[in-house]
């Protein structure tokens, strides 16, 4: 097991209580107003509405993204020290900036901002929050490092699935990071927060530049998109319901079922995903994704190409959802159904064509 020791995080370590009236000014973006994320009465108020707060100095932060409890960013902190996991777009920035300051933290606390990969929904808002973060590194896949250094590539990738007027609208200009405040990961490297192992596991499937992290504080793995989706719109009795997501342009089954497979070699308790939340019952859920994954890619095979594939992909993968949804006993309507998981319908019929595509090439 690597270790890294990127900085000597005690010895940056910021007390609010020695610093009484400082405060530290933010603005998330061109004609935002500005957050004080130190000011002892905004914070409190701000940060409950949006700030789950776990064990072991987790938080999870409803990023604004989409619908409520739809994207999450997490707060680490241990010992005074801070790190973020995944950061959503710009227009978050002021929430997780709140989230910190509800912490009794400054933003000199924060050591690490660790995106899981480099989609907009996950990484959209890196750079803006590194700009006001002036001790944090970030700690990205090698394969991403250069998307976030030079984000042109990663809007016009984005633009062909989203287009330019969504773009905007959702993510806003995206900030360069300097390449010398990042660290880039290897497959099994470890980092120290405050003492706190964070361990990388690289998981291809979804997307090629995909790590995930293992704390083992907590036995729980924060990974993005590589172990599916779990909205808690469909929580039943029976507990948290999950999804694969097969998002353009990086689907690979094959890979994905290895790298979940690798995460569940590590008997985790817990799995924090990005959408959304912390689930445990980890083994239920893992047969869960795995079927559906299973299901997905025999639909695929024998989903004829031509010019109403996408339809037929997405109706297949509307039923096979609806059925796995029907026997965890969600008795939500199939309108209802279709509105929450619309989006992801159409995301991940596209990225099951594109992998159909390059499979036949």
């Amino acid at each position: 097991m690597n270790v890294v020791h990127v900085h000597d995080s005690e010895a940056r370590r910021l007390s609010p209580l020695a610093t009484g009236s400082l405060e530290s000014r933010h603005r998330a973006s061109a004609g935002a107003t500005s957050l004080r994320v130190n000011d002892p009465v905004l914070a409190p108020r701000l940060a409950p509405d949006f700030v789950e707060r776990l064990a072991h100095g987790i938080h999870v932060v409803d990023t604004g993204f989409h619908r409520p409890l739809f994207d999450a960013a997490y707060l680490i902190v241990e010992r005074g020290r801070a790190a973020f996991v995944d950061a959503g777009t710009n227009h978050s920035v002021p929430r997780l900036l709140a989230a910190l300051a509800a912490t009794g933290l400054d933003v000199d606390a924060v050591d690490y901002v660790i995106p899981t990969h480099v989609h907009l929904d996950h990484a959209g808002g890196v750079g803006l929050l590194m700009q006001h973060l002036p001790a944090a590194r970030l700690v990205v896949h090698p394969r991403g490092a250069r998307h976030l250094a030079g984000p042109l590539h990663l809007i016009k990738s984005a633009t062909s699935v989203y287009g330019a007027e969504e773009i905007e609208r959702s993510y806003g200009t995206l900030v360069p990071v300097d390449r010398k405040r990042m660290v880039s990961t290897r497959d099994g490297m470890t980092i120290e927060l405050a003492g706190r192992p964070l361990h990388f596991l690289h998981t291809p499937g979804h997307a090629m530049h995909h790590h995930c992290i293992w704390d083992a504080a907590t036995r729980g793995f924060f990974t993005g998109d590589t172990f599916g989706l779990s909205y808690r719109d469909f929580d039943t009795a029976a507990g948290p319901w999950i999804m694969p997501t097969t998002t353009p342009v990086q689907f690979q089954p094959d890979a994905l079922r290895r790298s979940i497979e690798r995460m569940l070699a590590f008997d985790p308790d817990w799995i924090y995903v990005t959408h959304y939340g912390r689930v445990g019952d980890v083994p239920r859920l893992a047969t869960l994704l795995l079927t559906q994954l299973d299901e997905m890619v025999a639909l695929a095979l024998a989903t004829p190409s031509g010019a109403d594939r996408h339809a037929a992909l997405m109706r297949g993968l509307e039923a096979i959802h609806l059925r796995s949804l029907r026997a965890h006993g969600v008795t939500l309507s199939d309108d209802r159904i279709r509105e929450l998981l619309g989006l992801d319908l159409v995301l991940n019929a596209q990225g099951i064509a594109i992998w159909l595509d390059r499979s036949v090439a």
